[in-house]
C-alpha cells in the first residue's frame, strides 16, 4: 500500500507545475508590461526631448531676433548720427564759405539774390532791409535797384526797397519787414539752410547708399 505521502507527491508535483507556470505567465506578462512602459517612456522622453528642442530653437530664434533687431537698431542709430554729423558738417562749411565771401566783388551779387527772393516772398509794395553790419556797407542804391528790377521780371510786380534805420542784425544774410512792420521774411544764411535741410538730406542720403 503506498504511503499517503507518496500520493501527495503527484499533487504537489502538479502545484508546483501550476505554480511555476503561473510565475512564468507573471513573469512575462510583467516583461511585457515594463516593456510597453518603457515604450511609453522612451516616447515620453522623446516628446519631452522634442518639446524641449523646439522651446529651445523658438527662444534661440526669439534671441537671436531680439539680437538682429538691436543690431538694425544700432545700425540705424549710426546711420543717422552719420547723416547729422554730415548735415552740421555741411552747414559749417557752408556757413564758412558765404562769410569768407563777404567784401568780394562777387558777394553783391549774393545780396542781391538773396534781398530779390526775400522780397518776393514777402509780397509787399515797400519794404525796409536789414543786415549785418559787414553787408549793410555793401547794400548800396546801386544794389537796392538791381534787386527791384530782378522783382519785377520775376513776377511783373513792382517793389520799393530801402535800408532799415534800425540796428545790424548779428547774422550774415538779409531781413526784409514789411513797411508797415507786420510782416517779414528772414533770409539770413542760418534760416536759409534750415529750409534747405531736406535737400541737403536727400544729398546726404545719395552719397551714403547710391554711390558706388
Amino acid at each position: 500500500m503506498a504511503h499517503p505521502d507518496d500520493e501527495k507527491h503527484p499533487l504537489i508535483s502538479g502545484i508546483e507545475s501550476n505554480a511555476f507556470a503561473e510565475v512564468e505567465k507573471i513573469k512575462k506578462e510583467a516583461e511585457i508590461q515594463s516593456a510597453e512602459r518603457k515604450k511609453y517612456l522612451d516616447k515620453q522622453v522623446d516628446s519631452i526631448l522634442r518639446d524641449a528642442e523646439k522651446k529651445a530653437r523658438t527662444e534661440s530664434d526669439v534671441i537671436k531676433n531680439k539680437l538682429l533687431s538691436g543690431v538694425d537698431v544700432e545700425i540705424k542709430r549710426k546711420e543717422l548720427r552719420s547723416r547729422d554729423k554730415m548735415l552740421n558738417e555741411i552747414q559749417e562749411r557752408i556757413k564758412k564759405e558765404l562769410s569768407s565771401l563777404i567784401g568780394k566783388e562777387e558777394y553783391r551779387e549774393v545780396l542781391l539774390n538773396w534781398i530779390s527772393e526775400a522780397a518776393i516772398g514777402l509780397g509787399v509794395d515797400h519794404a525796409l532791409v536789414s543786415a549785418s553790419v559787414d553787408e549793410m556797407g555793401i547794400i548800396d542804391r546801386s544794389l537796392l535797384t538791381g534787386a527791384e528790377k530782378k522783382v519785377k521780371a520775376i513776377t511783373g510786380r513792382s517793389v520799393s526797397l530801402k535800408l532799415s534805420g534800425g540796428p545790424a542784425t548779428g547774422s550774415q544774410g538779409v531781413i526784409l519787414t514789411a513797411e508797415d512792420g507786420r510782416t517779414a521774411f528772414n533770409n539770413q544764411v542760418s534760416v536759409r539752410l534750415l529750409r534747405k535741410q531736406r535737400e541737403i538730406r536727400k544729398l546726404i542720403y545719395q552719397k551714403l547708399y547710391n554711390d558706388g
